[in-house]
């Protein structure tokens, strides 16, 4: 269902944060010829609109603009001359690098786009459709979690771009400005940008778990021993690092030993003891499977847009993050193999 905003087809602007970090939300904003265009009317005011919205380009992206000598101009154009495709609702726009591997594509191209979306609520609440900027890629598994989370599904960046010559689409509102808020942008205080100031952390791990059809992570909002005992067994998991060397693994090794030989010693003990009971385990996450339905068959049709039980089965990022929420404490080297903390548990460590 197409709303206009304000009952025209005029292309309006809000931008938030300084023209380092902004954030613009446009209503009617219109695509044609690989490039978005702002149609406007002639001494309309605009604020400035480039925007960054790919962490690893430093140039920033600008709206073409065409300007009309009224508005009945311009509503005779669009009617008229250019019949657009309307894409309804709200299109969160980002471009993204590496999104064959999920920590660059969560966190250096996601996560970073939700903040922008974050800072005109209450979209980022609501369900919302993808425009990425990706490579074609067939084992991208990436833009499957992409379309999930916004909930309206995901549109590739250079298919709009071969479907745009010469016609012309409208985006009912897009968001993009989100260049600076990615996982490589270091702050101060470490943490991902606006994952403090505007809860987005929070908020991203939140989404994740809902648009995937999981139960939150539990929630502790005083300290990591609500919802424990002493008698607690706490799940460490070290996560596999292409980096660890033999060196590495043989210490590793016994180091797991050690910790669960102790736990397994002292488990059904009711003396007080002067370490927590941990268990540990060596995580690949590439070997993270989803339990398989093999005995249920459906009959699928050839109406079918895709697969019948698509929202009812598991996929293997989702048994990752049905694993995370149950880890107490998160080990992991240095690289992409850290970037899943984000979906602990509160009360968690890494």
């Amino acid at each position: 269902r197409f709303i206009h905003h304000n009952k025209t087809l005029e292309t309006t602007i809000e931008c938030v944060g300084s023209l380092y970090n902004q954030s613009c939300l446009y209503h009617n904003l219109y695509y044609v010829d690989n490039w978005f265009m702002i149609l406007t009317v002639k001494g309309k005011q605009l604020p400035t609109y480039s925007v960054r919205t790919n962490a690893f380009i430093l140039w920033p992206t600008t709206p073409n603009k065409r300007v009309f000598d009224s508005y009945y101009d311009l509503e005779k154009f669009v009617r008229t001359t250019i019949d657009p495709r309307i894409l309804p609702s709200v299109t969160l726009y980002f471009g993204q690098p590496w999104h064959h591997n999920i920590g660059h594509a969560l966190f250096d191209g996601l996560y970073s786009a939700y903040v922008a979306l974050i800072r005109f609520p209450p979209r980022h609440l609501q369900p919302f459709r993808i425009l990425a900027g990706v490579s074609d890629c067939k084992v991208c598994w990436s833009e499957d979690v992409y379309s999930r989370f916004g909930g309206l599904g995901l549109i590739k960046l250079n298919v709009l771009n071969n479907m745009s010559k010469g016609n012309w689409f409208m985006f009912e509102e897009l968001v993009m400005g989100s260049g600076t808020f990615c996982q490589r942008c270091t702050q101060p205080n470490l943490q991902l940008p606006g994952g403090v100031e505007l809860d987005a952390s929070r908020l991203f791990r939140g989404r994740m778990y809902q648009q995937h059809g999981l139960v939150h992570p539990i929630v502790r909002r005083k300290s990591s021993s609500e919802g424990r005992t002493s008698r607690d067994v706490l799940q460490a998991y070290i996560i596999d690092n292409k980096r660890f060397t033999s060196k590495d693994r043989k210490e590793i090794n016994d180091a797991i030993n050690a910790i669960n030989n102790y736990t397994n010693l002292y488990l059904n003990k009711t003396i007080k003891l002067q370490w927590p009971l941990v268990r540990v385990s060596y995580l690949f996450y590439n070997k993270v499977r989803a339990h398989t339905l093999s005995s249920i068959r459906v009959n699928a049709t050839p109406t079918d847009s895709r697969s019948p039980i698509y929202e009812l089965i598991e996929n293997n990022f989702i048994a990752q993050l049905k694993l995370l929420r149950q880890i107490d404490i998160h080990i992991a080297g240095p690289g992409t193999g850290q970037m899943y903390q984000t979906f602990l548990s509160d009360g968690s460590v890494t």
